[in-house]
């Protein structure tokens, strides 16, 4: 397909703009699919690597899906603004070695402390199994279940009045295992975590280039905007909130591949970028 010199396409570089096509080709498949009966989602998104709908390829296709129309506008939007000047520094070649070790060092990071997660997750559902409390449920439902149906919530208050009840704590330990399994297949969809790599690049190779946010619309260096996301995903990752969906463990992964690559490639001459 050929682009016109003077369009929005055709001024991309090369990788850019094939990322950017295809993620929206995936992005419109996936809807178009779903209305088939077809979920396209369960297959390529990645899975926490216990379930029974992992594969290993997820760690590079889950990049490629998204979970709404917001999603996928802003990180093609990110990788636009950043990207573009990244591959056209590098060229093609390195900048998509970049992205993809960046988008798969996130997946890694973020479905190793889920395994991690679950793993002490699954200690805890073994616990109550063998002594069963209304105590420690309410526990178990509170720190995996942002907005409990209202069956849930009559259950533990049935449960809380009459603990010794064999079919409450039955039903209890079903309920336990039902959010081990929520939590166990809990796709992961973007590709955030290869975007925030691509900033992360962006602030070392031009840390003193002046950027324009959208909100607040305030002028801002590129080092600063760096350090200011991966701070916020970091204590957003070790202070996590009830009903947050955002993978803030896979934003920091790509961050700290991408780090870690390009001083990597310094140290081999051949990474040419300028020093905080």
């Amino acid at each position: 397909m050929q682009f016109n010199r003077g369009s929005i396409l055709g001024n991309l570089p090369p990788v850019i703009k094939n990322l950017l096509i295809i993620n929206v080709l995936v992005f419109v498949a996936d809807y178009i699919l779903q209305k088939m009966g077809i979920d396209l989602t369960n297959m390529l998104a990645l899975h926490n690597i216990a379930s029974p709908h992992f594969m290993p390829f997820q760690f590079v296709t889950y990049m490629f899906m998204h979970g709404g129309i917001g999603h996928i506008f802003f990180n093609m939007f990110a990788l636009v603004v950043f990207g573009r000047m990244l591959e056209t520094v590098w060229g093609p070649k390195r900048f998509l070695i970049y992205y993809f070790v960046t988008g798969i060092g996130a997946a890694g990071l973020h479905s190793f402390v889920n395994y991690l997660s679950l793993s002490d997750l699954q200690a805890q559902i073994i616990a109550f199994t063998n002594t069963p409390s209304p105590e420690t449920l309410l526990s178990l439902v509170r720190d995996n279940i942002s907005h409990p149906a209202a069956w849930v919530n009559d259950f533990l208050s049935a449960y809380s009045v009459n603990p010794n009840n064999a079919s409450h704590i039955n039903k209890g330990i079903q309920l336990a295992n039902d959010i081990y399994a929520f939590q166990l297949n809990i796709p992961t969809v973007g590709a955030s975590g290869a975007v925030f790599g691509v900033l992360l690049a962006f602030g070392m190779l031009f840390p003193n280039m002046q950027l324009m946010l959208l909100f607040p619309p305030i002028p801002i260096k590129a080092k600063y905007l760096v350090i200011i996301y991966g701070g916020i995903e970091f204590f957003a990752a070790i202070l996590p909130q009830q009903g947050d969906n955002v993978a803030h463990l896979a934003h920091l992964g790509g961050m700290i591949f991408g780090f870690l690559l390009i001083k990597y490639w310094n140290s081999k001459g051949f990474g040419n970028y300028q020093q905080f």
